[in-house]
């Protein structure tokens, strides 16, 4: 028998757009342990979590829990529960995600209907609302914050105007819940699909969503309990409306297990909901408009430093998601060099970007924990000093003073 050594991952200065540092009181939630998933005391927790979550959301839903996946599998849930062949869905894209959306609704059976803008802006909601008029869609589903592009799009208007059409508004604000303002019940949003690996600083293996009785009602319609679990009652009942596709991520059947019914439909992720709890519970002790502060205040150092050493940022500034900025690589510079460079000789990581972006773009998120003021100082003096290695001329020694020049200057009380 071959014998492993013990476990032992390296530290990193984590300033990707996700996943990004766990904060130290989330992982000690992680190492408690594990109950069953009907003991009273963790269903106690279940209800304190769903509590928590209508807080951070900002929402009265009834509904706010999360699903035991990835982020990608909170989009898909909400989807796979509300599309149904044939449906027309109207997705608005603006970088990597919105391609994700489509994909999801399609698989599904949806007919869906893009419009794009050039990668690096947002649309203007009255483009986007003149098209809603002409597709007439079911839903409308669309990325809050695209961490492919750093970019933010304003929701209000467009969440009023499906209301007024009858349209769903689905959101994917993955990128922007804990870190942002996102307000469910006041820009109108039927569907919230957040993710646990960005600003709520948790690992990635469960994906928080929020819907309200709009969705919930076509749920019901749908409802299909599986047998097995199912009572005389559930067997007799007249569905209205094809029944879910998915098993996994049918909401019928998991409003019943986050309800008082209780009725089991999977293994809850025990430890991950420990791990979710705390991390809302922080983001809800430190304030939310605290919380946001704070993310604009790491956001405006880290971009005053990148101007200071000579390089340029990506896109259209009105629009720059707070939670990540994208930077351009230098003429004839290889920018994966560089990021090895970063995590080999400093242990910082900062990503790359996908599809027309690769090659283009550095993308570095201040998130969550990750967001402090000690992290961007070292980012900054180890991206300049490893730009300097890869003889690229830069303004030596300015980009720390510039962000120490907004941290003197902009004096916040956030303990960061």
């Amino acid at each position: 028998m071959t014998n492993k050594k013990p476990l032992h991952t390296p530290s990193r200065t984590i300033m990707t757009p996700g996943p990004v540092e766990v904060d130290p009181r989330v992982l000690r939630a992680l190492s408690t342990p594990i109950l069953g998933q009907f003991d009273p005391a963790f269903t106690e927790m279940m209800n304190e979590t769903m509590e928590m979550l209508r807080e951070l959301f900002q929402t009265n839903n009834k509904w706010a829990f999360p699903i035991d996946g990835t982020s990608r599998a909170g989009i898909e849930a909400v989807l796979a529960s509300v599309i149904e062949p044939g449906d027309r869905v109207f997705v608005p894209i603006f970088g990597r995600f919105g391609y994700l959306l489509t994909e999801i609704a399609q698989r599904y059976g949806a007919v869906v209907h893009n419009i794009e803008c050039e990668w690096g802006e947002v649309f203007d909601p009255a483009e986007v609302i003149a098209e809603m008029k002409k597709v007439q869609p079911k839903i409308v589903a669309i990325v809050h914050g695209e961490t492919s592009t750093g970019r933010i799009q304003p929701l209000k208007e467009i969440g009023e105007a499906c209301r007024s059409q009858g349209a769903l508004f689905i959101v994917d604000a993955v990128a922007t819940i804990g870190g942002t303002d996102v307000k469910a019940d006041e820009w109108s949003i039927d569907a919230l699909i957040g993710g646990t690996q960005k600003c709520l600083s948790v690992p990635s293996g469960m994906a928080p969503i929020t819907y309200n009785d709009r969705v919930e009602r076509i749920i019901i319609e749908r409802k299909k309990i599986e047998r097995g679990i199912a009572t005389n009652e559930d067997m007799q009942a007249v569905r209205t409306r094809p029944n879910i596709i998915s098993n996994y991520f049918d909401l019928s059947q998991l409003q019943d297990y986050w309800s008082e019914r209780r009725l089991n439909h999977h293994t809850e992720a025990t430890s991950m909901l420990y791990a979710l709890r705390e991390g809302i519970r922080l983001i809800l002790e430190e304030g939310l408009e605290a919380r946001f502060a704070r993310h604009r205040l790491h956001e405006k150092a880290l971009v005053a430093g990148i101007k200071a050493m000579g390089l340029t940022l990506f896109g259209d500034e009105k629009s720059k998601l707070p939670t990540v900025t994208c930077v351009q690589i230098p003429e004839n510079v290889d920018g994966e060099s560089v990021r090895t460079m970063l995590l080999n000789q400093f242990g910082i990581e900062i990503a790359s970007s996908f599809g027309p972006m690769h090659g283009k773009i550095w993308r570095i998120g201040t998130m969550g924990y990750s967001c402090r003021k000690d992290n961007v100082l070292f980012t900054l003096a180890g991206l300049e000093a490893t730009l300097i290695r890869h003889s690229v001329s830069v303004k030596s020694g300015n980009a720390l003073q510039a962000a120490l020049d907004v941290y003197e200057k902009e004096v916040i009380k956030i303990g960061n």
